[in-house]
């Protein structure tokens, strides 16, 4: 218990500022844009929606997120650790206390369907799909979660030959097969695929960030040129590895270096003009930090 307690400590208030934010962006989209015209949500967050439509009242979607996703956390504690769990719960927490301040304590008038984009549901699947992305994207970001489907991937997927990724894919498209039994009709759960794609792809702008820079293996037998015109261009390290070429058995050097998208050209120039034959491999680097950060 005290080192539970002391992982938890060392959480940044920052963070838990951020997932208080993600909480309430999370419950602002599926409560404003998706539960008022019955699209779903993926994962946990879907099912908790389905079944607070086909139960009593007072078994509301707030109720059913605590239900079904503390304990999917709690199981994944001891592989995904202490302060993952903690956040994971927190966010899932804000989430639903926001949804059920929305929906219940002031509720919003959904008489016209959603408030923001009345009954057509194209529009509520993608702004819906943006807006809770943008939630679970900023969860992720800063050291939780906002489903707890995507635990179970993690620690099942590998055992049934699944990715992760295809293991939350398989998750949804059953839950959006048994939706369209349940209400009788298939336009909710096609459109709320639609949903599902605009919140992953928002969530994977959030966590990776808008603009991804590409690292550059450089095979060369001229690296002092090279590096000496790369860092003085773009102001940057440049980190040597020794190699040998397999065929030839010359020595070589691998010079590694990251760049944005936008100085690639100018790097490829600056490379060809000291060495014509160097061999050059370009590669999509999601993020870049420091391990002291």
């Amino acid at each position: 218990m005290k080192k539970i307690l002391s992982v938890i400590k060392e959480i940044k208030p920052f963070s838990i500022v951020m997932l208080t934010v993600a909480g309430i962006i999370n419950a602002f989209g599926i409560t404003v844009f998706l539960m008022p015209v019955k699209l779903y949500d993926s994962g946990i967050s879907g099912t908790s929606m389905l079944l607070s439509q086909v139960t009593p009242d007072w078994l509301s979607l707030s109720i059913f997120l605590v239900i079904l996703n503390v304990p999917l956390f709690l199981y994944g504690l001891k592989k995904q650790g202490a302060g993952f769990t903690f956040c994971a719960i927190y966010t899932v927490g804000i989430y639903s206390v926001v949804s059920w301040l929305i929906t219940d304590v002031l509720p919003v008038d959904v008489s016209i369907a959603s408030p923001l984009a009345g009954t057509d549901l194209l529009l509520c699947a993608l702004f819906g799909g943006v807006v809770s992305g943008m939630g679970s994207g900023l969860a992720i970001r800063f050291g939780g979660a906002m489903d707890g489907i995507e635990v179970m991937a993690v620690i099942f997927a590998k055992k049934m030959g699944l990715t992760v990724g295809n293991f939350v894919m398989f998750y949804n498209f059953v839950l959006y097969v048994i939706c369209g039994f349940v209400i009788k009709s298939w336009i909710l759960p096609l459109y709320s695929i639609v949903t599902y794609v605009a919140a992953m792809k928002t969530v994977d702008y959030i966590v990776d960030g808008l603009q991804r820079s590409k690292s550059a293996m450089i095979v060369t037998s001229k690296p002092d040129k090279i590096c000496q015109e790369l860092m003085e261009e773009f102001g940057c390290g440049i980190t040597l590895i020794d190699a040998k070429g397999g065929f030839s058995g010359t020595d070589r050097k691998i010079l590694y270096f990251v760049v944005n998208r936008f100085q690639v050209m100018k790097m490829r120039n600056i490379i060809r003009k000291h060495d014509p034959l160097a061999y050059i491999t370009l590669t999509e680097v999601a993020d870049i930090f420091s391990a002291n950060k």
